[in-house]
């Protein structure tokens, strides 16, 4: 639930409306002061010397500091409703790619929150032209302090536009994160695994680490199974039944067919590798390679073909007493 969400939750309850009128009331009090004969000796108390702070040529009032968390508090909470509503919008529209969607989203709240930001300093009766003065400061702060946040949003951009990662891809990172890309934000990508486990990657390791994503271009997907047989065994008649099984399989692709190929002769078996591609790799590996095995046991067993284990011949040789 978004914090939206909860705050009309709680504003609808009867006890909420209490609250709301008494958030109403000052507001509309503390704008009026201007106007209200009665209430200009709070506005003056405000900005009395008593109450106000100088730096340099800059004087800040209490009244300015209040008006400011005032309109800042209203701002941002319109704003937040605002980009909800936009965001929602933007996801229901048909015809428009998910990462393209996330893409449009994301610039729809910038300019809203920018929008607010300017509005805010208009209200608190801020020159822009003096926003240049901190604008080292500022550079400083993002280099050092923010630096990882400020990485991690642009690689967000980076991979919303370059669309090498999007939503419903089946993605393996460098360090053993395997899953589904449920959702790209602006600081993190959420990667869910196969055990239900809901991992948060930074965007920054999709940029600058290794990524095997398994469905960029197609969902298809390679299994791989290595089988040994007898030496005694008829081994053409072995790699037969090794493709049976394979093409009798429903998940078993048709296109590429499935390849088997002499390996090796090992010391104990004739070792055979079985190459067979699923059509979705989403739907996973694990089921169509254990049924594929299982039917490769059955065709052995029908068929007298051994399946050897490692095994040593021992001599023992004595002297003659």
């Amino acid at each position: 639930m978004s914090a939206a969400t909860k705050f009309w939750a709680v504003v609808l309850k009867p006890s909420g409306w209490i609250a709301k009128l008494l958030l109403v009331i000052f507001v509309i009090a503390f704008f009026s002061l201007d106007q209200v004969d009665e209430l200009r000796p709070v506005k003056k108390f405000l900005e009395s010397a008593l109450l106000t702070f100088e730096f340099g040529d800059t004087k800040v009032s209490a009244y300015l500091i209040v008006k400011g968390l005032i309109a800042t508090v209203i701002l941002f909470w319109l704003t937040g409703i605002i980009s909800e509503f936009g965001e929602t919008r933007i996801k229901s529209i048909s015809g428009i790619r998910a990462s393209n969607k996330a893409l449009i989203v994301k610039i729809f709240q910038i300019a809203v929150y920018f929008v607010a930001f300017i509005f805010i300093l208009d209200v608190l009766g801020i020159d822009l032209t003096a926003l240049a003065i901190f604008s080292g400061a500022v550079g400083i702060g993002i280099g050092f302090g923010l630096q990882k946040i400020t990485s991690n949003f642009i690689s967000g951009i980076i991979l919303l536009f370059e669309k090498s990662v999007e939503e419903g891809d089946l993605v393996e990172l460098s360090g053993g994160t395997y899953g589904f890309v449920r959702q790209t934000g602006a600081r993190y990508t959420l990667i869910e695994s196969f055990d239900g486990k809901e991992e948060m990657i930074p965007n920054e390791d999709f940029i600058t680490n290794r990524v095997t994503n398994w469905t960029f271009t197609n969902p298809k997907g390679r299994v791989e199974i290595l089988i040994g047989v007898s030496y005694n065994s008829d081994i053409e008649f072995a790699r037969e039944l090794i493709l049976q099984a394979a093409t009798e399989n429903e998940r078993c692709s048709k296109d590429p067919a499935p390849q088997c190929y002499l390996r090796e002769f090992a010391d104990s078996s004739v070792n055979f590798l079985l190459y067979f591609w699923v059509d979705d790799v989403t739907e996973g590996r694990f089921e169509p390679q254990s049924d594929v095995m299982r039917a490769i046991w059955r065709k052995f067993k029908e068929h007298n073909i051994e399946i050897p284990f490692p095994q040593r011949d021992v001599h023992i040789k004595s002297k003659d007493v």
